[in-house]
């Protein structure tokens, strides 16, 4: 019978990145319907994270795998391989990739990266999955690296960073950017090769990897393409990925597109409309470690 629930873990990325992405987040899960997050091992704000998840015990937390657009969490001589002149990771997911595929990226210094910031964040958290930063351990031998961190330290769930094919969003219909909804939503689709060799290899080492969705309106969500994906939700555990957050001026500073949409999810989160959305879709909302998240208020930001 549980089985057949439509189950729904509403999961953060960006836990740690600045202050005031954690505030966001955090409201999200007291005043909205977020029920997990994605954090950071090395990021400005993850020491501010760590310290506030233990009032929040309700929140479930992964690891947000860092391999580009941060620093290393062990000193750079280490992973002269996944490092940049500038002892930073590359600026962007491209260029990673394209250095895995010409056999210039050591896979041994990743999975000693990755087993680095997975020990810094279990020594301070219960972590309930792993997730990679700009999905780069969708490339198939780096998730088999993360797939057998996740079963080292018993971690059950590993993303697989690939959302079911939608012709909604591949027309980029009922969306105020069809542009960026087709673009991405085509990105999406180009992944399958590798996410059919994800799903086998999560498989063979006792890993769930929920179905995702929401990646393919990354920074353009809103109310109507919110409301068709609760509504697309089918049996089982379905992760929906989001990225609420407050604009503060350390984000404004950092290379990323992610900045009013963050406040827009926020509200979108935490609006009542949503709650009703899900009742209506008698979705259960739940961790990756499939505990109920129960909330601590009924307050909300719209």
């Amino acid at each position: 019978m549980r089985a057949m629930l439509r189950q729904l873990v509403v999961n953060a990325d960006d836990l740690g990145l600045t202050v005031g992405v954690n505030d966001g987040i955090f409201d999200a899960h007291d005043l909205g319907i977020l029920t997990s997050a994605s954090l950071f091992a090395n990021a400005p704000a993850t020491a501010d994270a760590i310290r506030r998840l233990r009032a929040r015990p309700s929140l479930g937390v992964g690891a947000h795998l860092t391999l580009v657009d941060g620093t290393p969490t062990l000193p750079a001589d280490a992973v002269p391989s996944l490092i940049t002149g500038d002892g930073r990771f590359p600026h962007s997911w491209k260029p990673f990739i394209v250095a895995c595929l010409e056999g210039r990226v050591s896979l041994a210094e990743v999975e000693r990266e990755v087993t680095a910031q997975v020990e810094r964040l279990h020594a301070e958290v219960r972590l309930t999955h792993l997730d990679a930063h700009k999905h780069v351990h969708a490339y198939p031998p780096v998730f088999g690296i993360v797939a057998r961190v996740a079963a080292r330290f018993a971690i059950p769930v590993v993303r697989v960073p690939y959302e079911q094919w939608s012709s909604a969003a591949v027309l980029g219909r009922g969306s105020d950017a069809p542009w960026t909804t087709r673009r991405q939503a085509w990105l999406n689709a180009a992944m399958w090769p590798w996410a059919s060799r994800n799903y086998r290899i999560a498989a063979q080492l006792g890993l769930r990897t929920p179905a995702l969705v929401g990646r393919v309106y990354t920074g353009i969500l809103d109310r109507r393409c919110l409301h068709r994906t609760l509504r697309s939700v089918g049996p089982g555990v379905t992760e929906l990925m989001v990225h609420p957050g407050y604009v503060d001026d350390t984000l404004k500073r950092l290379p990323t597109r992610l900045l009013d949409s963050r406040l827009l999810e926020l509200a979108l989160l935490s609006s009542l409309e949503t709650r009703a959305v899900l009742a209506a879709e008698s979705l259960h909302l739940v961790r990756h470690d499939l505990a109920p998240s129960v909330r601590r208020s009924l307050r909300h930001v719209s």
